[in-house]
Parts: structure tokens; C-alpha cells; sequence
């Protein structure tokens, strides 16, 4: 990643956008390459003994095959959607997709064992031991290998800062990153940024023990009509961190610590106060590890946004200190999630849309993400993820002189063949080298993919929803709308719990 500085104003962060899996034959990767072969091969065949009524056979279908094997549609070649779809169609027709709680079904169980839909179902949450005064939750994913833990943040926002401070949170920002990759024992650092609709609770529950009961009528009015002008429209910001490692690096520490769930949360213990420390340096206030309840109201919410409320009303009349009573694991998912739709995903009550969020090719600055996050409609829910993989230095170093060595090769054989070079070719060399000396010099390398949901009542229109948040990224991102797997990009971009990666192919950030 490079910065402009030349000109006055935000600094310009650019190359962000290097994908994954970049072809080097003729923009293949390999296994596209070798089956384009394949498909193509019998009608080379029948032209070589001159059977040319095969040779347009087998030449119409090896053009069919070429068109799905090769041919982009938002994202996916065709093959990967018709794939997709069959998938889709496949658990629609299976009765496989709808959801229904064993709460709201009437069957009994545990209170510690979760109960959630989807990708969820394959995440755990064991209590660790005790950590600054609570029993900070786990999140181990059962999948992947993975044991990771969630915080809520309290940050007072980056609107009002000067260029100079946003430049500084940014450094400080890859400095973390940076740290994580020396430490190599967590390895992956999601950030979650949520509206929630302000129903008043909390005011309510202030102004009730505030109120003076010798008021005039008047002033009392006057006070009412302004409560509710204002609380039709009041939004408030919900901030989580979750960072997580891989089983194998925390095998051995945790083999040392005494084994088990105790033995891994004691390595994570290790490294979250320093995640911390860093994470105050970024500007946050305050940095709370949650216990299972505080994840399962997390998760809860982030289905159901005006269950918000009532779980917030809740805490601030009956207080709970040390986190052991509230809202149980197996009641963190939603009552019920009907058939989705391939363009949405709808749960208890709800509609969401989500969206992978690309980065442009000429650059971007800090803190541009924010229009995204802008409610225009009173009861209307936003989020935004960024998830963060820091390689280790051994793999980063492997990865970008692979990545120069590709480049240089694509653009010496152009040249030898009299081709000319292309500006994205240029870009692509002069940004590998760039890549490598920056690893060289004690950077890291990061993976990176950003996720952004709007969520609805189900009775409002959600398409108009969807297109004012398509609206607000124009000219600054590309919205990706993550058709037929809806309901796995609302977890990715709604939902504290680490999910959004996906498992490692090809690392493209710096």
C-alpha cells in the first residue's frame, strides 16, 4: 500500500485493491488454464485427422465451457454461479433453509449451548477464566480452528478530526497490524461498526430518576413534545473488536498454560491487553472483553434490532456487575429465518441486504467509509466490518516475491512478443516491487475484505433501502451485492463473531 502526500488535503492510500489469485496465463490461473486445454483438446483432435462435422461439435462445446470456465458475472466465472445456484435451489427444494429455533419450536435446552443458523452453527462459546474481574467468552470455530474473543469499544467518532489526526490514527493503525504479524499469535482482527435506532430507553430511565416533581405543567410539555420529536430520530453507534488465532499456533502455549479451553484462553489473555493498549491508542475510551451473555445480546441484536431496547432497559434497571446473568447462548439466534431470497436475507422480523465492499483502483482515504454508515430513515439499521489478516513475516516475504516474479514474467513475455504493456500491468510491477522492499523493510502483509449490510423492517420496501446505500458509496466504492449466499454475508458484515475471511489462497494487501 502506497500513500500520496504531494498535494494538501487527505492522504491518498492507494493499492488496495490487489485480488486474489491473479491468472499468468493470459489472465488464467492455472487450473482454469488446464481445463480450457481439456475442453478444447477433441476438436483440436478431429482437426488434426480432418473430421470436421466432430471438430464443430466438440468446438460448440468447448465454446460453451470456455464462456462459463472464463466469463465474470459481479465477481463469480458463470460455472460458480450455475454452481451456486443448483446449491441454492437444491437446500430451497430440500426444506434446508428455513430456520426455527428450538425456543420458538417449544423443545428445551441447555443455556450454554448455542443455537444459531448457518455458518454459525459451527461456532462454540466456552467460558474462559476469569479476566479483569469477568469470564471473558470465547469464540471457537469448530470449522476453521479457530479461538477468538470479542470486545465492545466506545470510541468518540473520527467526523471532527483534523487531516493531521486522521494520518495519525491511520499509522497507528498499521502499527498494530504490525504487531500482530511479530507476535503471530493472534492473526485476525475484525472491526464492526453498527447504527442501532435509539427507542429512548436509556433517556427514559435518566429522566425518571432526574425528574422534579414540583416541574410546571408547561415546562413538562414543552420537555415531552421535544423527547418525542427527537427520539423519532435518534441513532446510536454500536463498535466491536474481535480478534482471533489458529489452533496450531496456540497449541503449544496453551499445552504450557495447562491445556484445554483454559490453556487457550490464557495465550489469548496474553495478547488481548496488548490488542487493548493498542486499540486506546486508536482513541478508544473504553475496552470491554464481553462474557457469553454480553455475545449473546451481541448476536441477538444484530438479528433483531428492536430487541436492542428491552435488552438495554433491562441492564439499567436491574444491573448485573459481573456479566453471569442476561441473555443466554442458546437464545442469541432469531426465533425464526424463513426460506431466504437469493438477492436478501429476512429474520425475525427483519430484511437485510449485504454487500462485499471494493476499494477503487485510484485510491482512498481515511475514515471514507463513514457515508455508509449514514441512517437516512428513522428505524433503518447500517453496519460495516473490515476483517483484517495479518501474515506472518516467512509467508508475507514468500508471497511478494511470488507475486514480483509473476508480474516481471507477464511483462517481459508481452514485450518479446512485440505486445505493448498495458497501464495495469505497469502498475502491477512497479506495485510488486514496491510491496517487496516495504516487507523488507518490517511490514506487514494483510489480507483484507470489507462487508456492509442495511437492515428494514420486513414490511418497509427494501430496495429502496438497498439503493440509497448503493447511493452513498458512488464514486468512492463498489458495492458487490453477495447474491444467493445473503445469509452468510449478513453474519461477515453484521455479527461480532470473526467471521468474513475466507480461508487463505493468495494474500493481496499491504
Amino acid at each position: 500500500m502506497s500513500a500520496q502526500t504531494s498535494s494538501p488535503g487527505p492522504r491518498v492510500y492507494r493499492g488496495l485493491n490487489h485480488k486474489e489469485g491473479i491468472g499468468w496465463i493470459a489472465g488464467m490461473t492455472p487450473v482454469q488454464a488446464f481445463l480450457v486445454i481439456g475442453v478444447c483438446s477433441p476438436a483440436l483432435l478431429a482437426m488434426s485427422r480432418e473430421q470436421w462435422s466432430q471438430a464443430l461439435g466438440w468446438g460448440g462445446f468447448a465454446a460453451v465451457v470456455a464462456v462459463l470456465i472464463l466469463v465474470p458475472i459481479h465477481g463469480r466465472p458463470a460455472f460458480r454461479w450455475l454452481a451456486d445456484l443448483v446449491m441454492f435451489q437444491t437446500g430451497v427444494l430440500m426444506r434446508w433453509s428455513p430456520w426455527q429455533s428450538r425456543a420458538a419450536a417449544g423443545l428445551a435446552g441447555e443455556r450454554a449451548e448455542p443455537d444459531l443458523p448457518g455458518v454459525l452453527s459451527r461456532l462454540e462459546f466456552p467460558d474462559g477464566p476469569e479476566f479483569h474481574g469477568s469470564r471473558t467468552c470465547l469464540i471457537h470455530d469448530t470449522v476453521e480452528g479457530r479461538w477468538g474473543a470479542t470486545a465492545r469499544l466506545t470510541h468518540s467518532g473520527v467526523g471532527m478530526l483534523s487531516d493531521e489526526e486522521c494520518e495519525r490514527l491511520a499509522s497507528r493503525l498499521g502499527s498494530m497490524l504490525v504487531g500482530l504479524g511479530h507476535r503471530e499469535v493472534v492473526d485476525r482482527i475484525s472491526l464492526l461498526v453498527r447504527t442501532v435506532p435509539d427507542d429512548g430507553s436509556e433517556y427514559a430511565v435518566w429522566r425518571s430518576r432526574h425528574e422534579r416533581a414540583d416541574a410546571p405543567d408547561l415546562v413538562r410539555q414543552v420537555t415531552a413534545e421535544i423527547d418525542r420529536d427527537v427520539a423519532s430520530a435518534s441513532v446510536r453507534t454500536e463498535l466491536f473488536v474481535t480478534v482471533s488465532g489458529t489452533e496450531d499456533v496456540l497449541r503449544r502455549p496453551a499445552k504450557a498454560a495447562g491445556g484445554g479451553v483454559s490453556g487457550r484462553a490464557y495465550a489469548l489473555y496474553r495478547v488481548l491487553e496488548g490488542v487493548a493498549d493498542n486499540l486506546r491508542g486508536l482513541g478508544m475510551t473504553t475496552v470491554t472483553w464481553l462474557t457469553s451473555t454480553g455475545v449473546a445480546e451481541a448476536i441477538k441484536t444484530g438479528f433483531n434490532p428492536a430487541a436492542a431496547g428491552s435488552l438495554s432497559y433491562r441492564h439499567l434497571m436491574r444491573p448485573d456487575a459481573d456479566g453471569s446473568v442476561g441473555l443466554p447462548v442458546s437464545q442469541a439466534g432469531p426465533a425464526l429465518a424463513p426460506v431466504p431470497a437469493a438477492r436478501a436475507y429476512h429474520h425475525d422480523g427483519f430484511s437485510s441486504v449485504s454487500y462485499a465492499v471494493q476499494p477503487p483502483e485510484a485510491g482512498t482515504f481515511f475514515a471514507s467509509l463513514g457515508p455508509l454508515l449514514a441512517v437516512r430513515t428513522a428505524g433503518e439499521r447500517r453496519t460495516l466490518a473490515i476483517h483484517y489478516e495479518v501474515l506472518s513475516q516467512a509467508a508475507a516475504a514468500r508471497e511478494v516475491r511470488s507475486n514480483r516474479f509473476r508480474n516481471n514474467v507477464i511483462v517481459d513475455a508481452k514485450a518479446a512478443r512485440g505486445f505493448n504493456t498495458t497501464a495495469v500491468d505497469t502498475r502491477r510491477r512497479s506495485g510488486a516491487s514496491e510491496q517487496e522492499a516495504a516487507i523488507a523493510a518490517g511490514h506487514a502483509l494483510v489480507r483484507f475484505t470489507i462487508a456492509s449490510s442495511v437492515t428494514v423492517p420486513s414490511d418497509w420496501n427494501l430496495e429502496d433501502h438497498a439503493a440509497r446505500l448503493e447511493n452513498d458509496s458512488s464514486g468512492r466504492f463498489r458495492l458487490l451485492r453477495l447474491e444467493l449466499a445473503q445469509d452468510s454475508a449478513f453474519v461477515a458484515a453484521a455479527l461480532p463473531v470473526g467471521i468474513g475471511l475466507p480461508r487463505l489462497t493468495r494474500a493481496f494487501d499491504s
